[in-house]
C-alpha cells in the first residue's frame, strides 16, 4: 500500500455514489463499540467513537463499510419540491394538492385532497407553513398527554427544522420537535415526543429512562423506531 493510499483511508470524508460526504465523529465516554450510521438527508456519516479508538481507526472503519454506505446513499430519497398534482403527507396520509390560483392561499383540507390557492410561485412556502401549523398543534396536544402521563408540569416546546435529529430536550426543559414528523403516522411522532418528555426525568438512556418511556407511551416503541429508521429518510424529500 502506497503512502497516497493509507492518506487517503484516514480522511474525513468519503465517497458515496460520486459525491463527497463529510464523516463527523462524535466521541462518548460511554461508547463500547464504533458505530456508524448515515443521517437521514445522506449529508453526512456519523460515528460514534469510545474513548479508546484512535481517530484514524475510526475513519478507517468507516472506509471499510463504504459498500454499505453506499447502499443507504443510494436509498435516500431525492429532493422533489411538491407541486400541483403532486402529493404531500400529513400524519400518514398522501394528500394531492390542487392549486387553483383563484383559491384561497390557505390551504384546506379537501377529502384526500389538499385544495391552496395563490400564486403559484411560492406554492412550497405555505404548504410548509400550513404543515408547521399542524404540527406544533399535534406536538403541544402530544406534550400534554406524556407530561399528564408522566406527572410532570408542561414545558414549553417548539418545532425544529434540523436536518440531523428527530427530537431534542435541553437542560433548560424546553423539548423541539422536527416539524416533518406531521408527516408520519401519529404513533411514529408521539414516540418521540414520549421521548423527550422521559427525557425531563432521565437525561441519559438508563435503564429507569427506558422504563418511564415504557411507562408513558402507549404504543410499541421498537415499531415507531423501526419505522423511522426505515422511512425517516422519505420525509425530507418533499421539503428539504
Amino acid at each position: 500500500m502506497t503512502l497516497g493510499l493509507r492518506r487517503a483511508s484516514i480522511e474525513p470524508e468519503i465517497e458515496l455514489n460520486g459525491e463527497r460526504v463529510p464523516i463527523v465523529l462524535r466521541q462518548n465516554r460511554r461508547a463500547r463499540r464504533l458505530t456508524l450510521r448515515l443521517a437521514p438527508d445522506g449529508s453526512e456519516v456519523r460515528l460514534t467513537v469510545p474513548n479508546w479508538a484512535p481517530r484514524a481507526q475510526a475513519i478507517a472503519f468507516a472506509h471499510a463499510r463504504a459498500e454499505w454506505l453506499a447502499e443507504q446513499h443510494a436509498g435516500i430519497p431525492r429532493r422533489t419540491a411538491p407541486g400541483p398534482g403532486s402529493e404531500v403527507l400529513l400524519r400518514g396520509q398522501a394528500l394531492r394538492i390542487e392549486w387553483d390560483a383563484s383559491a384561497p392561499r390557505s390551504p384546506r383540507l379537501a377529502g384526500d385532497a389538499l385544495a391552496v390557492g395563490g400564486p403559484l410561485a411560492g406554492l412550497e412556502g405555505r404548504l410548509r407553513r400550513w404543515l408547521e401549523r399542524e404540527a406544533l398543534a399535534l406536538v403541544e396536544a402530544d406534550m400534554g398527554d406524556y407530561c399528564a402521563a408522566a406527572r410532570l408540569d408542561p414545558v414549553p416546546v417548539a418545532l425544529s427544522r434540523a436536518q440531523r435529529r428527530w427530537g431534542s430536550c435541553s437542560d433548560m426543559s424546553r423539548i423541539r420537535i422536527n416539524w416533518r414528523l406531521v408527516q408520519a403516522p401519529d404513533f411514529v411522532r408521539r414516540s418521540v415526543v414520549a421521548h423527550e418528555v422521559a427525557h425531563l426525568v432521565h437525561f441519559d438512556h438508563s435503564p429507569a429512562f427506558h422504563a418511564l418511556l415504557a411507562q408513558i407511551y402507549e404504543g410499541d416503541i421498537r415499531a415507531a423506531d423501526q419505522w423511522l429508521k426505515q422511512k425517516g429518510r422519505a420525509l425530507y424529500a418533499a421539503f428539504g
